[in-house]
């Protein structure tokens, strides 16, 4: 099942994306009076989601104001998430590789930790919008697919096996990353974080709507060539590691963003380089969620 945070009318709404995927169904018309993705995040009940889950098989005449998904603006399924984004840093082994030639280093070919930053968000990009290019002060403005995965309720010292209850869905980011400021400033906050640089959705697509632990494809393309193509299957530290060992310190509040890591192929990882520029246009696409497309903009 996908949940969506979308526009219409000039009125933003949450709804159900059907099982054919052609249309959404509002939450309101199935009497959930929820306003934002966060209350949904934190309140849904587990009949309120079988409700949902039903429903999106349903045929659209059954459903009052259904809307076709080509008629609708598709926003960011969190559009101003509650903190900053949780990412893991060089969490497939091929990526890992390609950061240390990029950066000069030599690779070990070991992993004994899992490398935790966070990612500044003021407001998460919908599909469709631009990414800017802050030609201004980015020189190397870079991509990363990656998937992401959302708290549902209030996590402290949960073991591996137990994560699974802990999650209320996944969803697609592309992790933009200005590379000499990131490396520039000895850590990567600022190069993560400047303004449009998550685009994240197009949905939600709820825990149970994926094999666990999800080996689902992540594949990103520049104006349409493959660019980044592997499976979560292949991540070093898995999301049960990942959420039981962020748990055993900090508190993992409902509506907490982790995004999980990205696969080679990001532009750094070229010889030359390959950067973005205005008007390349970006898609991230994850199997089982869907695909976000972005353009650069000067």
């Amino acid at each position: 099942m996908r949940l969506v945070t979308y526009e219409i009318e000039r009125k933003v709404k949450l709804g159900v994306v059907s099982q054919d995927e052609k249309w959404i169904y509002p939450l309101q018309s199935l009497g959930m009076d929820y306003t934002t993705m966060q209350e949904v995040i934190e309140h849904i009940s587990d009949s309120e989601l079988q409700l949902l889950e039903h429903a999106s098989g349903l045929e659209n005449s059954r459903i009052e104001g259904a809307a076709p998904w080509s008629e609708v603006k598709v926003l960011a399924p969190i559009p101003n998430p509650i903190q900053d984004v949780i990412c893991l840093g060089i969490n497939y082994m091929a990526h890992a590789e390609e950061s240390a030639r990029f950066k000069k280093e030599a690779f070990g070919g070991e992993r004994p930790y899992a490398i935790y930053f966070s990612k500044r968000v003021d407001r998460a990009v919908a599909t469709g919008e631009g990414i800017p290019s802050h030609r201004d002060i980015v020189a190397d403005l870079d991509y990363e697919a990656e998937l992401a995965v959302i708290i549902r309720k209030e996590a402290k010292n949960v073991a591996p096996e137990q994560v699974k209850d802990y999650l209320f869905g996944y969803t697609i980011i592309n992790d933009v990353s200005a590379r000499t400021l990131q490396t520039r400033h000895k850590q990567w906050y600022f190069g993560k974080s400047l303004d449009g640089f998550l685009p994240m959705g197009p949905c939600i697509a709820t825990v149970n709507s994926l094999p666990y632990p999800p080996k689902v494809q992540v594949q990103s393309r520049v104006n349409g060539e493959l660019r980044q193509d592997s499976n979560t299957d292949l991540l070093i530290f898995g999301i049960d590691h990942i959420v039981s060992e962020l748990s055993q310190g900090m508190t993992l509040k409902p509506g907490t963003v982790i995004a999980t890591g990205t696969p080679a192929g990001v532009g750094m990882g070229f010889d030359p380089p390959r950067f973005l520029k205005p008007g390349d246009v970006v898609e991230c696409s994850i199997e089982g969620i869907g695909s976000i497309t972005n353009t650069v903009t000067e």
